[in-house]
């Protein structure tokens, strides 16, 4: 890694801060008429494959040409980085940051600190567990850039899975909103020694460590909820799915507004994935054409010709993302500090 990199990367990153950060990089580099091609393409990497996490330092390296780096564990991911430009500078081995790595390598090798970490000190170990397990609870996909974790992750899903079937006799359920945290809850208390090391949507941990279901916002004002551990899209939970249900079984139902709008909110909303609509889809093959027939005002519309260019249509996010695991099994070390 050489030293001019290193300071054009430092200046770089103070510019693309004064404009805004990594979310306008587009407005930067359309602003910037000199910059050069080299430049160009570093920081369209950092838009493109920047880490966001939680970090342990686990070494300061030795003092190089290019300047100090620090090793640090990212407690998220549980790889390992060197870190150039840290800001907190002073961070011993053993302390912690919380911020964005910036790549300055294409193999990995090197990583620049964004320039708005927080720093922590060794004392606040277990404050620091507990935000990395956060932040994978929240957003499960950053774990995944270790390979090796989304392996892990698909397995522990299957075997999650499995247990969800055994426990409730199938892999779809339709519940009362207001009972449906009790019931999944009851399911992890069961399941509570293996729950311990996952973390997905929808799930929670404890104080203890231990893992609970918490019902998505604004859940609460909905009749019903719908549950799906699927083997692709994981563990699914979609509101008033009882209502659409009853639509599919019986179609007359699309001339009640209610009930068509719980279908046109199914098709508008991405935070709902294709799968619960494919589900109903499969289960009243006589009535699917009917139902949307009626909602959608298309009276040549069926689900056999139209149906997957109508959710590639509403759902483009879903098709254009890379499938991973519903859950992320996090590394040792992030375990055990949290147990301090």
């Amino acid at each position: 890694m050489s030293p001019e990199l290193i300071e054009r990367a430092v200046r770089l990153r103070q510019d693309l801060g004064a404009a805004g950060g990594l979310a306008a990089v587009d407005r930067f580099i359309a602003a910037q008429r000199g910059l050069s091609r080299a430049d160009r393409d570093l920081v369209l990497d950092w838009a493109g494959n920047s880490v966001r996490g939680v970090f342990e330092v686990s070494a300061v390296a030795r003092r190089d040409s290019a300047g100090e780096a620090v090793i640090a564990l990212n407690l998220v991911d549980d790889l390992d980085y060197r870190v150039y430009g840290l800001q907190a500078a002073a961070t011993p081995a053993g302390g912690f940051f919380a911020g964005t790595l910036l790549p300055l390598a294409q193999d990995d090798s090197a990583w620049l600190a964004a320039g708005d970490e927080i720093g922590y000190q060794k004392a606040d170990a277990r404050q620091v567990a507990r935000l990395a397990i956060d932040l994978a609870t929240r957003e499960p996909d950053l774990v995944f850039r270790n390979q090796e974790k989304a392996t892990q992750g698909w397995a522990y899903m299957r075997r999650d899975r499995e247990e969800f079937v055994t426990f409730f006799g199938g892999d779809e359920l339709v519940l009362p909103t207001a009972a449906a945290e009790g019931r999944l809850n009851a399911y992890y208390q069961m399941r509570r020694d293996s729950a311990l090391a996952a973390r997905g949507r929808h799930r929670a941990v404890s104080e203890t460590g231990e893992t609970t279901f918490v019902m998505p916002d604004g859940f609460f004002e909905f009749d019903t909820v719908g549950v799906i551990y699927d083997e692709v899209d994981g563990f699914v939970v979609v509101p008033e799915y009882g209502m659409l249900r009853a639509l599919f079984a019986d179609p007359s139902l699309a001339a009640d507004p209610r009930h068509a709008n719980v279908l046109r909110a199914y098709l508008r909303e991405d935070s709902i994935p294709p799968l619960p609509l494919r589900r109903l889809a499969a289960a009243f093959p006589g009535n699917v054409d009917a139902v949307f027939r009626r909602v959608l005002g298309n009276r040549a519309f069926t689900w056999n010709q139209n149906g997957s260019g109508l959710l590639r249509k509403r759902k483009p996010g879903y098709y254009e993302a890379e499938r991973t695991p519903g859950v992320a099994v996090l590394g040792d070390r992030v375990m055990t500090l949290a147990r301090g």
